[in-house]
């Protein structure tokens, strides 16, 4: 293996585990310091402050207008419309549920692109999709009852359409993102979603306990580590190994996300060991794999 293969292989081994933390201290943020509006707010407004000052240091790189549109656009629906979604759900759920939602991500790729491009599905993507199904009903019943989030079946659901805007993300910017650097798109992405997102979440942020009197340095540490970490890096590492793996390379690394979640999560006392978290992550682990696969 050559130098730059086994860099990339550690770009997107870390990328990941930040992923997988990230879950967890978010949930963190939320119960204690910020409503999911002041939540995305810091993290857009800080993450565009850091890809901007990048920017100034590296060639610059022109962007066509209607690509430029496309970046704009996608980031909206992307990292606005689905984080959104994905700090709503944190509200409702655990971060395990969560983790092992966001698990299927081939699987909601492929059926969008399905669906919006007609790109054709194998048989092993259709068996994939099955057990990927089963997995997401297994947590489903076993929360109908009533689970250790808050209300988990309306979490689960957030997290679900927090997925789908995702993979449409993917898919309306593949193209458009194969043609500039990550922090050319990036940049211009968490611009449009800080002028966005501002407005609804101004008072959110006035009001915030993290920018009161009452902050702590514990709740500053966490914002710094999603801002800096979970966003800007991961943003790096992933397109640098996206250079020199494949991307069913790339996709197989995600699985490690639920199982650092979850880890963390119950050392968190966030939530508890119970017999089908294991089972769902066997169920959707399977079906991610048979759709990368496929």
């Amino acid at each position: 293996m050559n130098q730059h293969k086994l860099s990339a292989h550690g770009a997107v081994l870390l990328a990941n585990v930040i992923f997988g933390v990230g879950v967890p201290v978010t949930k963190l943020l939320l119960d204690n310091w910020l409503t999911p509006m002041a939540y995305m707010a810091t993290r857009c407004i800080g993450a565009a402050a850091i890809f901007w000052l990048i920017s100034l240091f590296l060639p610059k790189e022109h962007v066509e207008r209607h690509d430029l549109l496309v970046i704009m656009c996608g980031g909206l629906l992307g990292f606005v419309v689905s984080q959104t979604l994905t700090a709503w759900a944190l509200q409702f759920t655990t971060p395990v549920y969560f983790s092992l939602i966001a698990t299927l991500t081939p699987v909601a790729t492929m059926l969008c692109a399905a669906l919006l491009i007609g790109e054709r599905m194998s048989a092993k993507g259709v068996v994939g999709v099955v057990f990927g199904i089963a997995g997401a009903m297994l947590m489903v019943f076993m929360n109908w009852q009533g689970g250790t989030g808050s209300n988990d079946l309306l979490g689960i659901f957030l997290a679900v359409l927090s997925l789908l805007t995702w993979a449409v993300y993917l898919i309306i910017t593949r193209k458009v993102s194969a043609r500039y650097t990550a922090v050319t798109q990036m940049k211009w992405v968490f611009l449009v979603s800080t002028v966005a997102i501002l407005p609804f979440s101004w008072s959110d942020l006035c009001h915030a306990t993290l920018y009161s009197s009452a902050w702590q340095w514990s709740g500053v540490a966490e914002m710094a580590f999603i801002v800096i970490f979970a966003t800007v890096a991961g943003y790096f590492a992933i397109p640098y190994a996206m250079q020199y793996l494949k991307a069913t390379t790339v996709s197989v690394y995600t699985n490690l996300q639920p199982i650092v979640a979850s880890f963390i999560a119950i050392m968190l006392s966030q939530d508890v060991l119970t017999w089908d978290k294991p089972v769902a992550l066997v169920l959707v682990l399977l079906s991610a794999w048979l759709v990368t696969k496929s």
